[in-house]
């Protein structure tokens, strides 16, 4: 890696004293027809931190899988974890937890992002592991004057956040941003008025979870979390031509609670650092060069310290991960053909460890029981990409290619190594039927290789939970859709069709008395469904935007020992619906309807159950005087008791007393949030 990096800085070096003069345009945010783009999420997402309910409230098509206050994951299109890839600013980003406490998505806040582009399906062939969609986040940038706000945040069950964000010009060629935030909430209450405690306490709720993995009296009132995140940014105009980019995102996280799973995280600390050269107009053969170094780490312990189980003797499971990148690419224009090429590198590392009383398991039980989880695995990518987009006339055709050789190793001896070789690509055709009607059709193939905990993973009494002889999963699929504009209103339609080829399912018969073992197992399955969103205008002041989704998935096979083929974390059909008002340029409402049909749909052989249907409002509105804004809102204005995740097996959590079922975690009941911002 170090050598890879040394080429990079010399190469960036060289261009830099070689380039022409020629002005650097400001960056535009352009998207294609198969994209779903989220704007201004810091200025609309406002109610807390966090980026997975927001996303959940905003798209139809994801899903949110409640864990916690905070600290969230997504689902789109019925997949999740590697299925799906998470990039922030172009840096690929992954959480050490394999119980998913910190997914790639939880790192970064929504007071620190600008927009948000979705990409769904097999169609992005620069980045690693982008199995059925792609999540690209990109957060704000330094303005050219200099400005900033402050931001206060109030709500219900204690919430409070403090933000502060300044940005402007140092020099005439170097600008500068800096956000900082602090919050902190109380567990918040379901619609029948229980907290976190309340919705696993035997004693509150009927067949809650056992007694040993509920909270101990001293920690029963506890804070749900504490966060506190800082982004700094240097952009150097180092020529006219040429301009360098300089990040740092930081999170501290403390005592994030988890009431369904059996352990709570202690802290969760990430660090992302991002270094970027841009340069344009080199020559015939380079329009725009761009070269990317990051590096990301994460440290996650968690821990019985809480629970009653853990009152005299706690276990702890600390792990991190470290993620370092690099990717060079070059675009120019040849005819017709927009050509871009590139190299893409990356190494990931991930290790964890058992504590009992905070001594390394092996010690404390005498080296009956493994100290390592996940011990020193690698996974190392070395990737080549080439695109084309070719115009003709009212058709544009994109191509994309892309070869990935990656390996996989573990620390342990008795762990084989692993490596995969794939070539992936996609054609996909935008055809401009006239000014306002567009359609879209694609095909592609992408693949994702098995990650440390699916190969490797032992748990605490010994038994190899991994299975290391997992194939990667790939994805044939074939997407087709149409845009319409009308005068005052628009829609979007669109469907796609899936073949999962050695998709990696968790498999619950794989039980023995010291627990799972090789769980994972390869099975070829399809998913297909439909997408529909649009906007209409009914007067100047008032617009109504709507969005739905349905997705169902079959295994063509049952995985062994089992008779069922329900592909797991499928949600049903999804429906959001929105009325806009603005009385004028200072005061603007917002209602609207998220509401889902029930689960009847589910993998119940591995831990799914049946989730009831339900329909939530939420209602907004903000007004401006001067430099100051504020928002006041209520969601879930009638208090249902609703949940939204359900209990795939592939996430530990704890089993309720009397029924053979996975806890369900509910949302919250009725909240009310107030944002005070100050700009200037």
């Amino acid at each position: 890696m170090r050598q890879g990096q040394g080429l990079l800085w010399a190469s960036l070096v060289l261009l830099s004293a070689q380039a022409e003069e020629v002005t650097l345009e400001t960056i535009e945010v352009e998207t294609s027809i198969e994209t779903e783009l989220i704007k201004d999420v810091r200025g609309e997402d406002i109610k807390s931190a966090d980026l997975a309910e927001a996303l959940f409230k905003q798209s139809p098509a994801i899903s949110l899988v409640r864990r916690s206050g905070i600290a969230n994951d997504i689902i789109v299109r019925g997949q999740k974890k590697d299925n799906i890839n998470v990039s922030i600013d172009g840096a690929k980003v992954y959480g050490a937890c394999p119980n998913r406490m910190d997914p790639p998505v939880s790192h970064v806040l929504t007071n620190n992002i600008d927009y948000i582009e979705i990409n769904e399906g097999p169609y992005n062939v620069e980045d690693f592991g982008v199995l059925s969609a792609d999540v690209k986040i990109h957060t704000i940038q330094p303005e050219d004057e200099f400005q900033g706000d402050i931001n206060l945040g109030f709500g219900s069950w204690g919430y409070k956040k403090a933000a502060v964000s300044a940005s402007g010009m140092i020099t005439d060629n170097v600008k500068f941003l800096v956000s900082a935030s602090a919050e902190t909430s109380k567990q918040y209450e379901d619609g029948d008025g229980n907290d976190f405690v309340g919705q696993i306490d035997r004693e509150i709720k009927k067949g809650a979870v056992p007694a040993s993995t509920q909270y101990q009296p001293q920690y029963r009132d506890m804070d749900a979390y504490t966060k506190k995140t800082v982004l700094a940014k240097l952009f150097w105009n180092i020529t006219d031509n040429q301009e360098l980019r300089l990040s740092y995102t930081g999170n501290r996280s403390d005592d994030i609670l988890y009431p369904s799973s059996k352990m709570d995280a202690l802290y969760d600390d990430s660090d992302i650092f991002n270094v970027e050269y841009i340069a344009k107009d080199l020559g015939k053969y380079s329009k725009e060069l761009n070269i990317q170094l990051y590096q990301s780490t994460v440290e996650h312990p968690m821990s019985t310290k809480y629970r009653n189980m853990g009152a005299v003797n706690y276990m702890t499971h600390a792990l991190t991960t470290k993620m370092q990148g690099a990717k060079l690419k070059n675009t120019f224009d040849l005819d017709n053909h927009t050509l871009t090429a590139g190299i893409d590198y990356s190494l990931r590392n991930w290790d964890g460890a058992y504590f009992k009383n905070d001594i390394p398991l092996d010690i404390a039980s005498k080296g009956k029981m493994p100290f390592h989880s996940i011990y020193d695995v690698d996974t190392e990518n070395v990737a080549f990409f080439l695109k084309d987009s070719i115009k003709m006339d009212k058709l544009i055709l994109d191509l994309g290619l892309r070869y990935d050789d990656t390996s996989i190793s573990s620390g342990y001896a008795n762990q084989p190594d692993n490596d995969y070789e794939e070539l992936n690509g996609y054609i996909f055709a935008n055809y401009h039927f006239d000014a306002t009607t567009n359609y879209f059709v694609g095909i592609g193939k992408s693949s994702r290789v098995p990650d440390g905990k699916e190969l490797y993973w032992i748990g605490n009494m010994g038994n190899t939970i991994g299975t290391p002889t997992l194939d990667a999963t790939q994805n044939y699929e074939f997407d087709l859709g149409v845009e319409k504009k009308f005068e005052n209103a628009s829609f979007k339609v669109k469907g796609f069709y899936s073949q999962l080829k050695d998709f990696i399912a968790y498999n619950s018969s794989n039980m023995t008395p010291k627990g799972p073992v090789n769980v994972y197992e390869n099975v070829d399955a399809v998913v297909y469904g439909f997408e529909l969103s649009g906007t209409y205008m009914a007067t100047t002041e008032l617009y109504f935007d709507y969005g739905m989704a349905y997705q169902r998935g079959k295994k063509d096979n049952p995985l062994a020992g089992q008779t069922g083929t329900e592909m797991p974390e499928i949600p049903p059909f999804k429906f959001n619906l929105a009325a806009n008002y603005a009385y004028d340029e200072t005061l603007m409402f917002r209602a609207e309807l998220i509401a889902s049909d029930e689960w009847t749909n589910f993998d119940v052989e591995n831990g799914e159950q049946e989730l009831d249907a339900y329909g939530v409002f939420n209602l907004k509105g903000s007004k401006t005087w001067g430099h100051f804004e504020l928002t006041v809102g209520v969601d879930n204005i009638f208090d249902e008791t609703y949940a939204v995740s359900n209990t795939y097996n592939d996430l530990i959590l704890l089993p309720t007393v009397g029924n053979n079922e996975v806890m369900l975690l509910n949302e919250p009941g009725r909240y009310f949030y107030t944002n005070l911002k100050y700009t200037f």
